[in-house]
């Protein structure tokens, strides 16, 4: 299997990033990590080990990027615009500098954002809020409200709340989406949602689904029995619904 490491300095993040590319060719998978994790966390967990068949056969390619959520989302030593200053200077990263590198590496595939957690997050907002760039969105037990307090997970922003954050959070900037090209772009898309019905975020993925149906865009919620909030869960659910 062939399996790429780059790096190179982030000119939107003033630093340097890394990655991990896993097969030569096929349909995209662009990976997201999962709260505060690494780009090695897919490989680690045996997720890469779980494609191995069609990343083999030339029919995927996986590209593992970095998070940056401890200075960003989780950065909770700056104020709540700075952490999401650094989080669209991230989403900046993604957008002009990764999937640039990626359309050159493999020109003319689909490509798909996934996440398992937190990385389900970015991946579904990311899409979400650039559908041009994407085909679909695979999700596995995701948060989609940073404001939510639910069980043990507290809101990411405690009390604060701006125009820019709510359009960085899918289950408050859905239901506001009025634009025909941007709801177009989201409609020739497919989202795959899949979750635990003993998840804390079961009822927020439910909220979302519904907010979906309402605009008429196309995508699935699956629930798992039990919490189904663990790598052992997302091994099974990759080569179920990829």
């Amino acid at each position: 299997m062939n399996r790429e490491y780059h790096k190179w300095h982030s000119p939107a993040l003033c630093r340097e990033m890394e990655l991990l590319v896993f097969g030569s060719g096929g349909q995209r998978l662009l990976v997201f990590p999962s709260r505060k994790a690494r780009f090695y966390e897919y490989e680690d967990h045996g997720m890469v080990h779980s494609l191995c068949k069609p990343l083999e056969e030339g029919k995927l390619q996986l590209i593992c990027v970095d998070g940056i959520d401890e200075e960003s989302l989780y950065c909770f030593d700056t104020t709540p615009d700075q952490r999401i200053e650094r989080h669209l200077q991230y989403e900046r990263y993604i957008l002009e500098e990764v999937l640039p590198f990626s359309a050159k590496m493999n020109p003319h595939t689909p490509l798909t954002a996934h996440g398992c957690s937190l990385g389900a997050y970015h991946a579904v907002a990311m899409a979400m809020r650039h559908p041009q760039h994407f085909q679909r969105a695979l999700a596995f037990s995701g948060r989609y409200d940073l404001t939510l307090h639910t069980a043990h997970y507290h809101s990411l922003f405690h009390g604060f709340y701006s125009d820019t954050l709510r359009d960085l959070v899918p289950n408050h900037f859905v239901p506001l989406i009025t634009d025909r090209k941007r709801l177009k772009a989201l409609r020739d898309m497919r989202f795959t949602f899949v979750i635990g019905d003993e998840d804390p975020f079961y009822e927020n993925n439910l909220d979302l689904s519904r907010a979906l149906a309402a605009k008429k865009i196309r995508h699935e919620l699956h629930a798992w029995c039990g919490n189904a909030h663990r790598f052992r869960y997302w091994r099974q659910m990759i080569r179920i619904y990829l």
